[in-house]
């Protein structure tokens, strides 16, 4: 079945003046987490640890609506493990954003990693240059947040939360207003 141009257009423009008002938004908010990146650093982690708690919360709902799908015991063990995760990034949250950034560190540099050797397996194929850099910024990357780790962990997450919605919010806008 081929797809139309007109139809894949359709399915990827957001809609003209909410697009825009939402992409003004994302914009903003990435600017004020780059002004601000420690506080936009907390705001992550106590979002995140919020997030820990429902899912406990949504852990322990499935654990006792489900008894006969396998044994409860490991369900009430992951549920635990969720709300302990959730209390702690918020009731400590600056010890919390200094656990997240360690494991954002590791996360990254291991992409990195696992993308330098998909670029060489894939490297007949046109876009295995795009790989291999995005592979080698992931590592040098990880690197970076590895040898300033702790004194980066109060900004790094603030900084890469404001990145993010700052590019979001760009390419938003920028589909929006092609659409109209």
């Amino acid at each position: 079945m081929r797809v139309r141009e007109s139809e894949t257009t359709e399915q990827t423009k957001p809609s003209g003046g909410w697009g825009i008002a939402a992409g003004i938004i994302l914009v903003i908010l990435g600017l004020v987490a780059f002004a601000r990146p420690f506080y936009a650093t907390i705001a992550t982690t106590l979002a995140f640890g919020w997030l820990f708690i429902i899912a406990g919360i949504g852990q322990f709902i499935y654990t006792f609506g489900s008894r006969s799908a396998g044994q409860v015991i490991w369900k009430i063990v992951l549920g635990i493990l969720y709300l302990l995760a959730g209390i702690f990034l918020v009731g400590s949250p600056i010890a919390g954003a200094l656990s997240v950034t360690l494991v954002l560190g590791i996360t990254i540099f291991l992409q990195g990693v696992i993308q330098v050797f998909m670029a060489f397996q894939i490297r007949p194929a046109r876009a295995w240059g795009g790989v291999l850099v995005s592979g080698l910024l992931g590592i040098i990357l990880g690197i970076f947040i590895w040898s300033n780790f702790p004194f980066n962990a109060a900004w790094i997450l603030g900084l890469f939360v404001g990145v993010s919605l700052l590019v979001n919010g760009i390419w938003i806008i920028s589909l929006s207003s092609a659409s109209r």
